[in-house]
C-alpha cells in the first residue's frame, strides 16, 4: 500500500500514477495536477542521479592519459546523457513553479471533457 503525497495515509487510490487518498483527491481538482508535476520532478531527478552516477564511472575508468577514441565515445555518450537528464530537471522545475506560482497548467495535463 503506498502512502498519499499529501498526508501520507495509506491508500490503494492513484491518479496519474501518483498515490493520493480519497480525501485528497476531492479537496480540489489542482491536487492531482500538483501531484502529477512533483512525480514527474521526482523521476527526472532520479534519471539525472543515476546519469551523474555513469557520468562519474565512466571519468574514473578512463587513464589519465589520453584515452583510447572508445573511451572519448564514452565521455561523450556520458556526457550527452547527463545534460539531456539535466535539462528534463530543469523543465520539471520550471513546469511546477508554473503551476505553483501562476496556476498555469501544462498542455499535457489538461484534462479533456
Amino acid at each position: 500500500m503506498a502512502a498519499c503525497v499529501y498526508c501520507k495515509t495509506d491508500t490503494q487510490l492513484y491518479n496519474g500514477g501518483v498515490p493520493i487518498c480519497l480525501e485528497c483527491s476531492e479537496e480540489s481538482p489542482r491536487s492531482w495536477v500538483e501531484a502529477a508535476l512533483f512525480r514527474d520532478l521526482a523521476q527526472a531527478t532520479k534519471r539525472a542521479e543515476l546519469a551523474t552516477a555513469n557520468f562519474s564511472a565512466v571519468a574514473r575508468d578512463i587513464p589519465y592519459v589520453l584515452p583510447h577514441p572508445d573511451g572519448v565515445q564514452l565521455i561523450r555518450n556520458a556526457s550527452g546523457e547527463l545534460s539531456a537528464a539535466r535539462d528534463e530537471v530543469m523543465k520539471a522545475h520550471n513546469r511546477l513553479n508554473d503551476f505553483l506560482n501562476t496556476g498555469i497548467v501544462p498542455e499535457d495535463l489538461k484534462r479533456s471533457g
